[in-house]
This record gives C-alpha cells, structure tokens and sequence, in this order.
C-alpha cells in the first residue's frame, strides 16, 4: 500500500498529466460549501472510476488516503480564513491524476454595525447637506457584503463590495448625503449589513441592524393656513384668532397692536377675546432660524348680519 510519501512523489512525477474541472473524475458534495467561523464542515470528495490513491489535501487537516471510491474532509471547527482544501486522486488509467479544489466560503458576521453625522453634533438644519457615516466592525468575506440604508422602512440607498476579494475579517463604510427637510424632523435612518451567500448558504442571509439614528431637525416657522384671514364677529360674541405655527425650535408669538401682558395673552399663539375691537391684528411667529407673520382681519356684524 502506498504511503502518504511515495503518493507525493507519485504526484509530483505526475504534475504534467494532471486535470481538474470537467475533465476530473472528482465529484465534490457538496461542490461549494458556506460555513459559519467555528463551525464544523464535511465534504465528500467520490471518483467516478476506479481509484488507486484517493485524498484531501489540506492546510489545517493531516492528508488522509484511502483506495475506496470516497474520501471525507471534516473540520470540526473551522476558523482558517485561508484554508484551500483540494482532494486528489491517483488513478490506474489515463489520466493517471486529478484533482478538485473546493469552492469553500468561511463567513462571520459583523461584530457591530454604527450609524453616525460626519463632523457634525446637534439638530440639522432645513435645507443644508449632511453626511451619515455607517461603519461595519469584522465582517467577511466583504465580496458578499450588501450595505442598505433605510429611512424609516423605506430603502433609500444599497452598497456592495463585490471589488474586494479580502478573505478575512475586514472593517468598511459607507456614506449617505442627505438634504434634510421640515418634513424629515425625526426621522429615523439605519443601516444594515447583509451577507448575500448564495443558494448554498443560510436562509435567511444573515445580517446586522444598526441602532436607528433619530434626525432632529431645525426650521423656521412656517403657517398651514393662509397668511391673512378674516374673521368676522357677532356683537357679543367671543373672537379665536389662531397663529399656531410649526417650527423647531417651537416659535414664540407676539402680537400687533400690542395687547395686554398682564392677561398673558402677548406671547400665545392663540388669541381668545370676546372684547376685540374691529381692525388688523398681526402675529409674529419666530425662531432662531427666522420669522413669519400673520394678518388677522377682525369685523364686527350687528346682529341684523351686516359688517360695521
């Protein structure tokens, strides 16, 4: 029986008659193998002819031969991120050697996944670009790496990295530029990294959600309604003039003609008066990124319908 010695000095004496691919007698099960880091892997490597020496050749495993038709590599925890394993096989007709790399995946899932503003702290501002930097922390490989930002539930921009060929564990980012809107105040951006690994790994992909990052954002006052509004009034009756404005910082009111600030009312936003003279009332809603204002018509009806 041939030793693992005079089998490497049988190949190598060989080397010019080797073939692999469609030409080889190797059949690999499976042919492409996704493994998780530290778990175990088995594959079967069986000659589709009769065999004289049969094995695995193999960085992180003793080669191993048999003169069956079948030959199994097994790790019980694989965490070799340049692990190459080949079986080969010596055979008594033409061609005399083949050999079968396989097509093996070793897998790890990011240790983290961040979402942050670039140079920038506090609320954004209506209008001006941001920059949000996610960051993956230790994944791989990074060719099946699919980063996909979400705003709210909605995606709004995906990234791969199917240029990179790094086996091991890798840190990457990616960038979104944003224009923030009014509308936008609160809402929540995330990020996450998903391993797309084929129909031969887990299902589903495995992947890492950031922690959602919550935009604040800034915007000067801005009324719903019309910026001039007539009201007309019965004799005797109350009169609501409503100045509410959406703002962040909230505004803060005041009124023209100037009303009375011992009654409170100078800085509401809304005004309740059943002693209103008719006239003009202009509200000034203001923050620190601006100000609007708002024109009241007040007009005083006699109780026969008319305006006086």
């Amino acid at each position: 029986m041939a030793n693992v010695a005079s089998l490497r000095w049988i190949m190598a004496a060989c080397m010019f008659c080797s073939v692999s691919g469609d030409g080889c007698s190797l059949i690999l099960k499976p042919a492409r193998a996704v493994v998780g880091f530290g778990e175990p892997v088995s594959v079967s490597c069986e000659a589709a002819r009769p065999v004289r020496v049969l094995g695995w050749e193999s960085a992180i495993s003793a080669a191993h031969t048999q003169r069956g038709p079948s030959v199994q590599w097994k790790v019980d925890s694989l965490i070799d991120w340049i692990e190459e394993p080949i079986c080969y096989g010596v055979f008594f007709t033409s061609p005399r050697q083949c050999e079968e790399k396989l097509n093996l995946v070793l897998y790890k899932s990011p240790d983290s996944v961040t979402i942050k503003v670039v140079n920038h702290t506090g609320p954004m501002v209506a209008g001006k670009e941001y920059q949000l930097l996610c960051e993956v922390q230790n994944v791989a490989p990074v060719q099946y790496l699919n980063l996909r930002w979400y705003k709210e539930r909605s995606e709004v921009y995906n990234r791969t990295f199917i240029d990179l060929t790094s086996p091991s564990p890798v840190q990457i980012s990616s960038v979104l530029v944003i224009t923030p809107s009014e509308a936008d105040d609160g809402a929540r951006y995330s990020c996450v990294a998903e391993l797309e690994l084929g129909p031969e790994g887990p299902r589903p992909p495995p992947s890492v959600t950031s922690e959602p990052l919550r935009a604040s954002v800034y915007f000067p006052p801005t009324f719903q309604s019309p910026d001039a509004v007539t009201v007309d009034v019965a004799d005797g009756g109350e009169t609501m003039l409503n100045c509410t404005a959406a703002g962040n910082p909230p505004p803060v009111y005041s009124w023209q003609p100037e009303l009375d600030p011992r009654r409170g009312e100078a800085r509401e936003a809304v005004l309740a008066s059943s002693s209103l003279l008719p006239g003009i009332y202009t509200c000034t809603a203001s923050n620190a990124l601006g100000k609007k204002t708002k024109q009241f018509a007040v007009k005083a009806k006699s109780k026969a319908g008319r305006e006086v």
